[in-house]
């Protein structure tokens, strides 16, 4: 069972932002209270709170509930891996569908990270982290292309990239439905639903998200999209799909039970482009897509 250490805190009525507040008061990064924020770890009255940077108000009882450290490392693990680049700063792999990214409670093994310690050196130790070296994440039944860092510069430098938006993420998605224009731009803030912490919502309340899409192809009742996201909120795609009203189709938690007939989650990381850390060369990779995706695709008529 988890263990807690539970912090109760009164609001000083200054009107201070929330995650400045709980970082003063626990000695945590701003970035690690965003992320139990999000976990709804982090409740304003009894309620979870809405995002991080909520303005405090007098009186307000502010509850943090942060997860025992868990010391233990993950163990190396001889699964697949298709790397498509390597040296030493940095690596590019292609993570399959159903594959977890980090260890967790009930994926304790089996994972993208226990695969990354066994095929790459000099992962255990970035950040003291249970997920070392990753620098942006896929949820489990996205495949695609992921970026790992392998050292402590790395890691800063394409985080910065990241957050900075000079790094390019393009995915494939196949969606419900045909759109009536060929290109859009969402944006749509995005937070924990408030009913289902389980899940991601539209919410003005949330953290900004921005994402463009761009019709390929058409096929019977469903459309394949080249996906660019602007920002990295979890779910985005599916959560910004699900919005406009073409769900992604495969989604068991934001699709539609009478969608289109997919083998899987028909989302894939395409492309990724980025600066390296060390040389300054602009990298492009791409990872072809999966023959499950394009018999589900093919299933549906799209042909590209």
């Amino acid at each position: 069972m988890e263990q807690l250490q539970e912090q109760m805190i009164e609001a000083a009525g200054d009107g201070r932002r929330l995650d400045v507040l709980l970082s003063e008061a626990s000695g945590l990064t701003r970035s690690r209270i965003a992320a139990l924020v999000e976990e709804g770890r982090v409740t304003v009255d009894g309620k979870p709170a809405a995002k991080a940077g909520l303005k405090t108000k007098a009186g307000q009882v502010i509850v943090l509930t942060v997860p025992a450290p868990k010391p233990a490392v993950p163990q190396a693990q001889d699964i697949p891996l298709t790397i498509l680049y390597e040296d030493a700063d940095l690596a590019v792999v292609v993570k399959p569908c159903g594959m977890v990214v980090h260890p967790a409670a009930g994926n304790e093994d089996g994972t993208l990270v226990n695969a990354l310690l066994h095929h790459l050196d000099s992962l255990g130790g970035i950040g003291g982290e249970l997920r070392p070296g990753i620098v942006h994440r896929l949820d489990k039944d996205t495949s695609g292309l992921l970026l790992v860092a392998k050292n402590d510069a790395s890691q800063l430098a394409l985080s910065e990239q990241l957050s900075g938006r000079t790094m390019e993420k393009h995915y494939r998605a196949l969606i419900e439905g045909c759109p009536r224009e060929e290109s859009g731009r969402i944006e749509a803030a995005i937070a924990r639903n408030k009913k289902d912490r389980k899940k991601m919502a539209v919410d003005e309340e949330g953290r900004e998200a921005i994402t463009e899409w761009t019709v390929l192809a058409r096929g019977r009742g469903v459309s394949l999209l080249d996906v660019h996201i602007l920002t990295g909120r979890t779910h985005q795609i599916r959560v910004h799909m699900r919005h406009i009203g073409h769900p992604v189709c495969g989604d068991p938690i934001y699709g539609s039970a009478k969608g289109a007939k997919v083998p899987r989650l028909m989302l894939h990381a395409y492309s990724l482009t980025f600066t390296h850390p060390r040389t300054g060369e602009r990298m492009t990779f791409t990872a072809e897509l999966p023959e499950e995706f394009l018999r589900g695709m093919k299933s549906n008529g799209v042909e590209i």
